[in-house]
């Protein structure tokens, strides 16, 4: 296979401004991505370098493990990253995610990377406070080697290939790990069909997260309704195209719905039958604008009812529930792109 292109670079060289010039950076200054840096990533995995994990949309060009370990230098992710990133490049290059479509899509959606199971002690990964924000090494730069590799290998350049229109910031980096120890409930992987032991990477293609505050309610009944009233919202593509979306509840919120005998499964279907809007207010504006007939709704929908209620989803196995985050009683709602989210081990 094809290996990692080698620069010599002179005295008078910028090792960092020369990464700018040629157009690998995401707008920060990233790690130069020395021989020795790289050969210390790889040593991390017994793949071989030269091994193709995957081609990345859209130039489909291979993301073999060397150059999947140059994007990690870069980001500056340690070498026990590397597993992590190689399994992330799996999920999310799976055909059910449409990376392709996400990629050059108008829509602001971008994959976010999940991590399950013993590998996020290991790797000291921040699944408490401030979870999709800054400050922990492993979320950052793990993202980070991500969104490298959708740039550097998949040539989804802002304006050319990638054409949203506003873009978020979770396109810099977007990755956090789920609070197993304080979830009342099997963490997602478990509930996948993984074994809680096993360590996971789900990919999912969504929009930055959007905050449900709800300090009040102390039961399970009040403060589903607040969730589900943020989630039903016309200008979200699941009301019109459907596919998955992505509730992340912080712990206290979690503990509240489970005291009153929620399992998280009766939590999704009454997500499900509550976060809807009636025809008439689909109507008004988003996707399709009054052109209901386009929409991908189940049949059972009657679209000549001003008054039917149209779910967010399809079913309620298509709302993740995952619990993350710190002291506090906010929740995150994350809208996805209309394709579901793909979890794979890592190995």
């Amino acid at each position: 296979m094809a290996s990692a292109s080698r620069y010599t670079l002179s005295e008078s060289d910028d090792p960092i401004d020369y990464c700018y010039d040629q157009g690998w950076t995401d707008g920060l200054p990233v790690v130069p991505p020395t021989e020795k840096r790289v050969a210390a990533m790889l040593a991390a995995t017994t793949i071989a370098p030269g091994t193709v994990i995957a081609k990345v949309a859209p130039s489909w060009a291979n993301a073999t493990v060397e150059k999947i370990a140059v994007n990690c230098v870069m980001a500056g992710c340690l070498p026990g990253h590397l597993p992590v990133v190689i399994a992330a490049v799996r999920a999310m290059t799976d055909p059910a995610l449409n990376l392709n479509g996400m990629q050059c899509s108008t829509h602001l959606s971008t994959p976010l990377v999940l991590v399950n199971g013993p590998a996020r002690l290991e790797l000291g990964m921040n699944c408490g406070s401030n979870v999709f924000g800054q400050g922990n090494r492993a979320n950052a730069t793990i993202g980070r080697a991500v969104k490298l590799i959708l740039t550097n290998i998949g040539r989804a350049i802002p304006g050319v290939t990638d054409k949203a229109t506003l873009g978020h910031p979770g396109k810099y980096t977007y990755c956090i790990a789920e609070n197993e120890e304080e979830s009342p409930w099997d963490p997602l992987h478990v509930e996948r069909g993984f074994k809680r032991e096993q360590s996971t990477v789900t990919v999912f293609g969504c929009e930055a997260p959007h905050n449900v505050n709800n300090q009040a309610s102390q039961n399970a009944l009040d403060l589903s309704h607040t969730i589900a009233d943020t989630m039903a919202t016309l200008g979200k593509n699941m009301l019109y195209a459907q596919g998955e979306v992505m509730v992340v509840l912080c712990p206290s919120h979690a503990e509240t719905i489970a005291r009153d005998g929620w399992s998280k499964l009766h939590f999704k279907e009454y997500l499900y039958e509550k976060a809807r809007k009636p025809v008439r207010l689909v109507k008004l504006g988003g996707l399709y604008g009054r052109e209901v007939k386009r929409n991908f709704w189940p049949r059972w929908i009657n679209r000549d009812d001003e008054d039917e209620m149209v779910p967010m989803v399809r079913r309620a196995s298509e709302i993740t529930v995952v619990v993350a985050g710190g002291t506090g009683r906010h929740t995150a709602f994350l809208p996805g792109w209309a394709t579901p989210s793909v979890t794979v081990a890592i190995e």
